[in-house]
């Protein structure tokens, strides 16, 4: 893969089922260089692997089938749009727009009887993000802030528009002259967000909520009469990681507390999901342990509660083996047992868990589940595989029967790089699991040894861009699991606790030798190490305690604990829970620390907008570089977060991917990525003009 193929990564949305099991729709998106956007639409597929497009617009998402199956509701964001809530009738039709919400609509669920929405919108301040004319972000009053929560990445500040939950009554579209007359007031009135409710163009939606908190994730009780949501409204939330499942009534009123009733276990509870006979409550939460902040490598687990009786709460799947928290949703599958993904040993598998807490594997193996989905007695997944970008499948007999070929075009244009599972000792005897990916030709090879984020995460078996664009260009790519990352128990991710830059060194290190020693192809005088977010700090770390490497990229990097706590938008808990507060303890876990013991060049990389690890680190980090004489160069990506590299702007991604292979050319030049020539080179391609 190239970096101007980002193009073909088309990835698939959680499907949804008509409620006779007989054909499924999803939404499948890719990046758009032209647009520089993401842009995509709803496929309408059988279970025989028929396919037609059934929408049109700039990007379409979400789609989810009503009760019945006579309603299609999804999002649509136009060009630089928010997304907003749009229906069509299953049979066909022109889709009508429901929500003219100012900063877009979230989650959202449609009530049994198909005749009400509840959705979760942020909700502006007055005088904020453009809701008076000629005020801008430069022009708003300041803000006075009193505690810990008030930004987070990719959101900006957060405290003056919080998530509120809203119903909107689903007018009857199977009235055309009603959809004519609704296109009529769109082209009349839609003069800025708000503007189409404001003149009876949309359904007038109610507010629901009013608390000073994020509400989120609603959904309705099996009944219809309730609404059930997450949020964070205890006395100490501020301080706390601790979320709870919430009731209300239609009206927004008899609001109830479901959870954390009690007990010394705190729990951050998140995705509620009523089974279909309506006698449980199904949600994920992880244990905080009393302080409600012990976050660490808590694998999330499944838990259940009677509707009737909150108190009886009971864990269904093991945290110390099982982590069903990396895809937030619960699906419900029969009467009283839900689907939910397994996040273990760089696998996403499908579970199916029952009330009672037994469970079943549904699909496993090398693949990765992204979202699902029940009806009629059939389950259908979206998934990614080390050939698959995104693609819907059927489940069938423990297996996965592919129904669309989204990742068609990329197969035929790139050359898949097969990822090899590969295990090898660290010093003390621990299993290092990983993958190796080899470039084409004979070798010998330069090697990149490539660091995952987190530190709680995992490289897997999905489809990974950055290591087939690296071997594409010439590069034995490593990736490996260390201490302290997801998949392996909650012991594993925790061993790191208060001693980062010990063990999990030692595991790279390790897999690097093993892998190294078990493939003659791979060029032991040519290394290269990199990694992003907790994998910037680890390369940082490791380049400070071994000069093996030619060069070395620091992306988006936690790089230094102590200034992290007051700049990062997760620094009040973080490095704390991590490092520990200890401040000797703190300075031997300390990449900024270390910086005087490196040598190895150094290209940093990060964006303006990044609230998780800030663009302070990387700019204190190059400084000191360049002051100490180490070779060292700073990118920085305006507008910008922390997830540049998975969901950025499609011109910022090939820029970036460009700039990498520009550094290891320099450093760890190959055949297909040579060394740039005497004379100066191109720089990395411009983005396009408007007019262009």
């Amino acid at each position: 893969m190239k970096p101007d193929q980002i193009e073909l990564l088309t990835t698939t949305g959680t499907p949804t089922l008509h409620p006779d099991g007989s054909r499924l729709v999803v939404a499948a998106t890719r990046p758009d260089l032209r647009a520089d956007s993401y842009v995509g639409q709803l496929w309408e597929i059988t279970l025989d692997g028929e396919r037609r497009r059934l929408t049109r617009g700039f990007r379409d998402t979400a789609p989810r089938y009503s009760h019945d199956g006579a309603l299609l509701v999804f999002l649509r964001a136009a060009p630089g749009g928010k997304p907003q809530l749009f229906a069509v009738r299953a049979s066909g039709g022109e889709p009508v727009q429901l929500t003219d919400q100012p900063l877009g609509v979230a989650h959202f669920d449609i009530s049994p009887d198909a005749g009400t929405i509840v959705f979760a919108a942020r909700v502006p301040e007055h005088g904020r993000y453009g809701t008076v004319d000629g005020v801008n972000g430069a022009l708003e009053d300041p803000r006075l802030i009193t505690g810990y929560k008030y930004r987070m990445n990719g959101l900006g500040y957060t405290t003056d528009k919080r998530s509120q939950l809203f119903s909107v009554p689903v007018p009857s579209l199977d009235a055309e002259p009603y959809i004519a007359a609704v296109g009529r007031m769109k082209q009349e009135h839609a003069d800025g967000p708000g503007a189409l409710e404001e003149q009876g163009a949309v359904p007038p939606a109610t507010q629901l909520t009013t608390a000073d908190a994020d509400h989120l994730e609603p959904v309705f009780s099996a009944d219809g009469q309730r609404i059930l949501f997450t949020a964070a409204l205890a006395e100490d939330a501020d301080s706390t990681l601790v979320s709870d499942i919430h009731s209300i009534a239609l009206d927004g009123g008899d609001h109830r507390t479901l959870t954390n009733l009690g007990g010394d276990t705190r729990l951050g509870c998140s995705a509620p999901r009523p089974s279909a006979d309506g006698a449980w409550l199904f949600f994920l939460a992880s244990d905080l342990s009393p302080s409600g902040l012990d976050f660490v490598a808590r694998n999330t687990a499944l838990h259940v509660l009677p509707i009737g009786d909150p108190q009886d709460v009971r864990r269904l799947t093991d945290p110390e083996t099982v982590d069903v928290g990396d895809v937030q949703e619960i699906v419900a599958d029969g009467p009283d047992s839900v689907l939910v993904v397994n996040r273990t040993r760089g696998m996403g598998e499908l579970l199916r868990v029952s009330a009672a807490g037994e469970s079943e594997t549904l699909v496993a193996g090398s693949t990765v589940v992204t979202g699902a989905a029940a009806a009629g007695g059939t389950v259908v997944v979206s998934y990614t595989d080390p050939a698959t970008s995104g693609d819907a499948a059927v489940v069938e007999s423990g297996a996965l029967r592919r129904v669309s070929d989204f990742s068609a075009a990329l197969r035929d244009a790139t050359r898949v790089a097969e990822p090899q599972e590969r295990t090898y000792p660290a010093p003390d005897g621990t299993p290092v699991h990983g993958w190796v990916v080899l470039p084409e030709g004979e070798g010998p090879h330069p090697v990149l040894l490539v660091i995952h984020g987190g530190p709680f995460a995992q490289y897997g078996w999905g489809y990974f861009d950055e290591a087939q664009v690296y071997a594409a260009a010439g590069y034995a790519v490593l990736l490996c699991n260390p201490r302290g990352a997801a998949g392996y128990g909650q012991a594993h991710g925790r061993v790191i606790k208060e001693a980062m830059g010990t063990v999990d060194l030692d595991d790279v290190l390790a897999f690097l030798d093993g892998a190294l020693a078990g493939h003659g192809v791979m060029d032991h005088g040519r290394l290269g190490v990199m990694g992003g977010s907790y994998g910037g700090y680890l390369t940082a770390w490791t380049i400070a305690h071994d000069h093996r490497f030619e060069a070395a990229i620091v992306e988006r990097g936690y790089l230094d604990p102590p200034s992290f706590v007051g700049s990062s938008d997760i620094g009040w808990f973080f490095s704390e829970q991590y490092t520990g507060t200890d401040p000797a303890r703190v300075s031997e876990q300390n990449p900024f620390a270390k910086i005087g013991q490196v040598r190895t060049p150094a290209f940093v990389i990060h964006s303006e907008e990044d609230l998780r690890c800030p663009i302070e680190q990387a700019q204190r980090y190059y400084t000191a570089l360049k002051k100490q004489g180490v070779e060292t160069e700073l990118l920085v990506f305006p507008g910008e977060t922390h997830e540049l590299s998975r969901s950025g702007s499609p011109w910022h991604r090939r820029q970036r991917f460009e700039h990498i292979l520009r550094w290891w050319a320099r450093y760890l030049p190959t055949a297909a990525n040579p060394a740039p020539s005497p004379a100066p080179s191109p720089a990395p391609s411009p983005a396009p003009s408007p007019a262009q």
